[in-house]
C-alpha cells in the first residue's frame, strides 16, 4: 500500500510540475488557447453552407401579375434578395462575373398564358457555378418555394418547373471549383513553410551567425530567401495546373500569362507573411506552430469553401487582410471564366499591399532580432 501511494505521490507531483511548466510560459499559454478560441469563432460563423442571403438578379419576360406574386414570394423569405433587373439574356455573364449575384432567374415571356391554361410553365434558374455547394444550396431553396407555391395555386400539381444551369461549371463537378482554387492554397502552405523556415534553420544549424559575418546586409539577406520559396512554389504551382487540366480534365479558359501573374503577386505577399514569421522564430518548431495557428483562419476566411459575401461583416472586413481570398478569386476567375488581366487587376492592389507591409516588416523585425 505504501508503494502505491508514494507512486501515486510521485506521479501527482509529476502532473503538477509539467502543467506548471506549460502554463507559466505566456507565449505557450497563447499557443494553447488562441487558436481554439479563433478556431471556434470562425468554423461557427464562416464554415458554413447555410445561405442567410442570395442576391439574384431576374429576367421577368412575362411582366404579369402571377410572375410579379411568384417574386413577391421570394423576396418575402428574407433570404433572396433582388439585386438587378435585367432586360435580356445578354446582361447575366456581366452581372454573375461582377460577383453581385448568386443566380440569375428567368422567366418567359408566357408563364402567365401556360398556368392559366393548366400546362407547365418553366422557369430558369442560371447560378454561379464557380461555388458548386452554395450553388446546390441555392437552387434547393429556390425549389422548395417553388413547390410551397405550386401547392396553394394549382392544389400540388407542379406546372411550375425549374431549369437549371451552372455558369462557368455546366454539371456543377465539384473538382472544377476547389483545384483552381486549391492553386492559391497549395502555393500558401509552401511558400509559408518554406519562407518561415529559412531563417530559423540558419538558426538552429549554427550557420546564421556565419550568414551575418557577410557583407550582406539584412535586406539583402532576406531578399535572397524569399526567391527560393517562390521558385520552388512556381514550380508546384505548374505541377498542380497541369494535373487540373489533363488528368482532372478540368478546362483553362484563361491566359497562363494572366494566371501566371496572378500567382506570382500573391506568392510575393505570402513571402513577406513567411518571412515575418521566421524573423520572430528562434526554431523551425516554433514556425510550424505559427504557420499552423495563421493557416486556419487564413483558409476558412478565403472564400474557397463558402462565399465571403454570407460571413459576418466583421469577418468580411478582416478577408482584406488576408491576400488567400483575392489570389482565390482572381485565379478561379482567370481559370474557369477566362477573365482578363483588366478584370483581375483590381485583385492584384491588397496582395501588393499585404506585401508593402510584410516584407519591409520582415527587415524590421529580422534586423530587431539581431540587436
Amino acid at each position: 500500500m505504501d508503494t502505491i501511494m508514494t507512486f501515486l505521490s510521485k506521479f501527482r507531483n509529476m502532473c503538477k510540475k509539467e502543467l506548471l511548466s506549460t502554463l507559466k510560459d505566456p507565449a505557450t499559454r497563447i499557443v494553447l488557447f488562441l487558436p481554439v478560441v479563433l478556431q471556434t469563432i470562425l468554423f461557427g460563423y464562416a464554415a458554413t453552407y447555410n445561405l442567410d442571403n442570395v442576391p439574384y438578379a431576374i429576367i421577368d419576360n412575362s411582366r404579369s401579375k402571377t410572375s410579379a406574386e411568384f417574386l413577391s414570394k421570394l423576396d418575402g423569405t428574407g433570404v433572396f434578395q433582388r439585386i438587378q433587373t435585367l432586360m435580356n439574356a445578354g446582361e447575366i455573364a456581366k452581372s454573375i462575373d461582377s460577383n453581385k449575384v448568386m443566380m440569375v432567374i428567368n422567366i418567359d415571356s408566357d408563364f402567365e398564358r401556360n398556368l392559366a391554361e393548366g400546362n407547365p410553365a418553366s422557369i430558369q434558374v442560371i447560378t454561379d457555378g464557380r461555388n458548386t455547394m452554395t450553388a446546390a444550396v441555392a437552387l434547393g431553396y429556390i425549389s422548395d418555394i417553388v413547390g410551397e407555391y405550386n401547392a396553394e395555386r394549382d392544389g400540388g400539381k407542379q406546372l411550375i418547373n425549374i431549369e437549371t444551369r451552372a455558369w462557368y461549371n455546366p454539371n456543377l463537378i465539384t473538382r472544377w471549383t476547389f483545384l483552381p482554387g486549391m492553386i492559391a492554397v497549395f502555393s500558401l502552405i509552401q511558400i509559408l513553410m518554406l519562407a518561415g523556415l529559412s531563417v530559423a534553420r540558419e538558426r538552429e544549424q549554427g550557420t546564421f551567425d556565419q550568414l551575418l559575418v557577410t557583407p550582406l546586409s539584412s535586406t539583402e539577406i532576406l531578399m535572397g530567401k524569399a526567391v527560393p520559396p517562390i521558385l520552388i512554389g512556381m514550380l508546384q504551382v505548374t505541377f498542380i495546373l497541369l494535373s487540373c487540366i489533363f488528368w482532372f480534365k478540368i478546362p483553362l479558359s484563361g491566359s497562363l500569362i494572366t494566371l501566371y501573374l496572378t500567382v506570382f503577386i500573391f506568392m510575393v505577399s505570402c513571402t513577406g507573411i513567411g518571412l515575418s514569421i521566421s524573423a520572430i522564430s528562434t526554431s523551425m518548431q516554433q514556425v510550424m506552430v505559427y504557420t499552423f495557428v495563421l493557416m486556419m483562419p487564413m483558409v476558412l476566411l478565403s472564400g474557397l469553401a463558402t462565399p465571403v459575401r454570407n460571413m459576418p461583416e466583421i469577418l468580411q472586413i478582416a478577408t482584406y487582410a488576408n491576400p488567400l481570398r483575392f489570389g482565390v478569386e482572381a485565379i478561379r476567375r482567370v481559370y474557369l471564366e477566362g477573365s482578363s488581366l483588366a478584370q483581375v487587376a483590381h485583385n492584384f492592389i491588397p496582395m501588393a499591399a499585404v506585401a508593402a507591409v510584410t516584407l519591409p516588416l520582415a527587415v524590421w523585425l529580422f534586423r530587431n532580432k539581431l540587436t
